[in-house]
């Protein structure tokens, strides 16, 4: 339906295009790639179907990625799928070019949270669906677009900015003692949640860049520095507590947190502490 909608818009001839930024935009993109103006209106882009996520997660997760643009190039090929209300029931085709054109526009990202049990850092679907830094890229002024999200989570709905949520969620979860000591109540799974949660926080600074150092400095603070926090996480679940710890230095190591030599020699240390404690070593 949202296809049907806006490619007549680009076809309304008698408009001015200073009245009509899809019009404006869509005659700009079929000059540029050589299509149709009906065909680079196009605007409603996804994976292919029956697949699903960027799989910017799942680099992200396993630490799988070299660098920035290697996850941006993963968003544009699985989510260049466009929905063609002129070939109804034939599937989605790939329309890599078109999307891109079209992202070179973006001014703003948005995304909504719609349930207060899950986050944008619980799972790892918000930052693999977020475009921000492709956009920044992709645009011939550089620009990073305004990134929102929108807080429908209770009848006082709230839009915020990107930064702001990331904020917001890193006080009330990552590190609060009353989230992380409910965490560790819970043993094994509750040290793997809390793992999750700062692998998805770094996922956070991959796909947009909105993630504040002092976030990672306190995350260090609150599971590296204090010995007995360290001594939990170890004997919870060492195999989680050793990711977190990896984390933290990919965090450094990727320009996303800049911190103290010291806190990198103690975080080198602690890796090879609890590595040694998982394969039994004395």
């Amino acid at each position: 339906l949202r296809d049907r909608a806006i490619k007549p818009g680009a076809e309304q001839e008698e408009e001015p295009l200073e009245m009509n930024f899809v019009r404006k935009h869509a005659i700009e993109q079929a000059e540029e790639l050589g299509v149709s103006v009906r065909q680079a209106a196009t605007r409603i882009f996804s994976n292919a179907s029956g697949s699903y996520s960027s799989n910017v997660n799942l680099a992200v997760e396993n630490s799988s990625w070299n660098d920035e643009a290697q996850l941006q190039d993963m968003y544009l090929s699985r989510k260049s799928f466009a929905f063609d209300s002129d070939t109804p029931g034939a599937g989605m085709a790939e329309s890599k070019d078109i999307f891109k054109s079209a992202l070179k526009t973006v001014d703003v990202t948005f995304q909504n949270l719609d349930s207060s049990e899950i986050s944008l850092t619980d799972v790892s679907h918000y930052f693999d669906s977020d475009p921000t830094n492709l956009v920044e890229g992709l645009r011939e002024d550089g620009k990073k677009p305004a990134a929102f999200i929108a807080d429908t989570t209770t009848a006082n709905a709230q839009v915020r900015t990107l930064s702001e949520t990331v904020r917001l969620d890193a006080r009330t979860k990552l590190l609060n003692p009353k989230w992380y000591e409910g965490m560790l109540g819970s043993g094994y799974e509750g040290a793997r949640e809390i793992q999750k949660r700062l692998t998805n926080t770094l996922g956070w600074s991959a796909t947009s860049g909105q993630v504040d150092n002092w976030v990672y400095e306190d995350a260090n603070a609150t599971y590296m520095e204090d010995d007995e926090m360290r001594e939990r996480l170890m004997e919870t679940n060492p195999s989680s507590f050793r990711k977190m710890v990896a984390t933290m230095l990919e965090a450094n190591g990727r320009g996303y947190w800049d911190t103290s030599e010291e806190n990198l020699e103690r975080l080198r240390q602690l890796y090879q502490e609890v590595e040694d404690k998982i394969e039994g070593v004395e």
